[in-house]
């Protein structure tokens, strides 16, 4: 299906994009997509026809879309383990770039993009952007970072799509950030909700005052954030913050991001079919119930990935959005199954953390656990600071905010945890995903 451009006033009509397709017809090109798809890793890449061969079943199986459940899982392993080009499905002399993930674990992961696959990422980020109501005329601020990262470029080709102007500055010097913010006039930015605070923060510093700038949009990703995080944002700033949602395995920036309306974030899923499952015995879970997200590709020619199993905690949201697409929508990821970290035998996520902090007045979003063990027992700090008002204050009422900061964590994982306050900018920042955990136990 041909998605379309024009000369409007917007450049873009999101209309003529597959997002608001009857849902039969969008279930038919999923259908005819996948085969596709199948097809193509079952012929080209061992892994997936080993695989499908040891279930017994061949891509002439498939009657319908969600026969997909009978196909096998993908998980990250499957990517270093066929480092650095097992599991394209192109030959060398198709593919016009690469991407790989940062490699924080053992070898990075590599994937690969066609020149038709730069084109369909292409689209979903015109479609994203498009979503948040940027259009051509809007100065979007890329602050995500290029080079192997996915971030930088995936944002920049769609801004440029978009018919938007695009300042590439990508990540750190956040002075000139700041500068350029305000000389230039930006109206948009892309970077992570945790840089995106930094900025807030260092710009009051320089007496520059977001709330006065002509910025009035956000397009944040990368790492999980909060609803709390989202009102402390807009807050500060004025800015409209949305969530924009991608994987380097599956594309890039762009599988998913939220309307106008801010009411969960619709998937592309002409390109990403989307199922949820549970994580402990991989079979789906029921529509609204709340699982880990698969992705499977259904466009892409380089790298193709069936089902790949993302760790993404979330849930499918069934009424209709009032923007009127039909494309599925999923809410906010705000954990993953494997950010869980067990404290005195409670699971424990760094997102439910954040939202008990920031349910209180006098606090900075930015906190971080360390975990630690003493004499054969797990422990588990929270430092967290404070504003410099609340911090220069008297003792009793430092106590006093520390003590209602540990009520709010104990009701949320009851269990009692150690809070500490800390001064302004005492917590290192980050230009890219902050860091929220330091697990200490294993040193």
């Amino acid at each position: 299906m041909k998605e379309m451009w024009n000369d409007r006033p917007g450049g873009f009509h999101p209309a003529s994009t597959p997002d608001f397709l009857p849902l039969p017809q969008l279930r038919d090109l999923q259908f005819k997509r996948l085969l596709s798809v199948v097809e193509r890793v079952y012929n080209h890449v061992h892994l997936y026809r080993q695989r499908m061969d040891e279930m017994g079943i061949k891509p002439s199986d498939l009657r319908s879309v969600e026969d997909i459940n009978r196909l096998p899982f993908t998980l990250k392993e499957d990517l270093r383990d066929n480092y650095p080009f097992g599991l394209f499905a192109s030959p060398i002399h198709e593919i016009v770039r690469l991407h790989a993930s940062s490699g924080t674990t053992g070898k990075p992961t590599v994937v690969a993009y066609t020149q038709e696959d730069i084109d369909v990422w292409t689209s979903v980020m015109v479609r994203s952007f498009a979503s948040c109501g940027l259009h051509r005329g809007d100065i979007i601020q890329n602050a995500y970072g290029y080079g192997l990262f996915t971030g930088g470029l995936g944002a920049h080709y769609g801004a440029e799509g978009l018919g938007a102007t695009v300042i590439p500055i990508s990540g750190g010097n956040t002075d000139r950030q700041i500068m350029i913010m305000k000389d230039f006039g930006v109206t948009a930015i892309c970077c992570t909700p945790s840089y995106f605070l930094h900025l807030i923060e260092r710009a009051g510093e320089l007496g520059v005052r977001m709330h006065n700038l002509p910025i009035r949009a956000g397009v944040f990703g990368a790492e999980p954030w909060s609803e709390m995080m989202r009102r402390r944002i807009e807050e500060m700033s004025g800015v409209k913050a949305y969530d924009i949602y991608g994987l380097s395995e599956i594309i890039g920036p762009g599988v998913a991001i939220e309307c106008e309306h801010q009411a969960g974030l619709h998937i592309f899923e002409d390109h990403f079919y989307p199922e949820i499952i549970d994580p402990e015995t991989g079979e789906p879970v029921p529509d609204g119930a709340e699982g880990e997200l698969v992705l499977t590709t259904l466009s892409k020619k380089a790298m193709p990935i069936l089902r790949y199993r993302t760790h993404d905690i979330t849930s499918f949201i069934t009424e209709p959005c009032a923007c009127g697409r039909t494309i599925r929508r999923m809410s906010r990821i705000e954990r993953r199954s494997d950010d869980m970290f067990i404290i005195r035998g409670v699971n424990v996520y760094p997102s439910q953390v954040e939202t008990a902090l920031l349910s209180a007045e006098g606090t900075l979003p930015h906190y971080q656990i360390i975990l630690s063990r003493d004499k054969g027992l797990d422990q588990m700090e929270v430092q967290v600071e404070v504003t410099p008002e609340v911090f220069s204050d008297k003792i009793r009422a430092l106590e006093d905010l520390q003590r209602k900061l540990s009520q709010a964590i104990e009701q949320t994982l009851c269990i009692h945890v150690n809070v500490r306050l800390v001064e302004p900018h005492s917590i290192a920042r980050s230009e890219g995903k902050a860091k929220r955990l330091i697990d200490n136990r294993k040193l």
